[in-house]
């Protein structure tokens, strides 16, 4: 930003007016972003400590940062309500829809009969799987002082969901459609870290 307003400029007055725009424009949308960024940490200091929990440990997970880990805490609640991550995949919507007549079962697209918020975020954040595995960066920032137990299921997952993506990008499937099986399985790596963290607070109260 800094380049951009002191190297480039424009003879003509209208593209000088419109780089001007351009420019407030992205200023102003940085000032939202950050007036957001703080009423929401805000917000997760009145939110019970087992919430506040739970949104740093999904944060172990690539692609997890701390929006997409609130909004998924806020559209969920307390996931051991679900009994297994299949549950949480059915009720997030990105399960195949089913065909059955007599002994004939035929699979279709995904039902969408769920969260439509929660889908939009798990599938942005199963697009960091296409990546390699790796630790680094703002992600090893995040994982510090997690668990080990959750640190290792987030490296699992990395494995797991980036190996899956290899898969079906080599089967010819559709960015959409690989991208819709990786969020899935994504689903199933949250649904483990968030219940073996409110467990431990069902423990500490019992």
């Amino acid at each position: 930003m800094t380049w951009i307003q002191e190297k480039v400029h424009f003879e003509q007055s209208a593209a000088e007016a419109t780089l001007l725009d351009y420019v407030h424009e992205v200023e102003h949308m940085a000032e939202r972003i950050e007036r957001l960024d703080k009423a929401m940490d805000e917000a997760m200091e009145k939110v019970p400590e087992e919430m506040r929990a739970v949104v740093a440990a999904l944060q172990a997970l690539r692609g997890v940062a701390k929006t997409t880990a609130v909004t998924i805490v806020a559209e969920l609640g307390q996931l051991w309500r679900f009994q297994n991550p299949t549950k949480l995949m059915g009720y997030s919507g990105l399960v195949s829809s089913e065909f059955t007549t007599g002994s004939r079962v035929q699979r279709g697209r995904i039902t969408k009969t769920g969260n439509a918020h929660l889908r939009r975020v798990i599938g942005e954040a199963a697009w960091a799987y296409q990546r390699r595995p790796w630790v680094g960066g703002a992600l090893r920032k995040r994982q510090q002082g997690l668990d080990q137990e959750i640190k290792d299921i987030a490296w699992k997952a990395q494995w797991r969901l980036h190996t899956r993506y290899k898969k079906l990008s080599a089967r010819g499937k559709n960015k959409n459609q690989v991208i819709t099986a990786v969020g899935r399985e994504l689903l199933g790596f949250i649904w483990a870290i968030a219940v073996r963290t409110e467990a431990r607070f069902v423990t500490r109260t019992a």
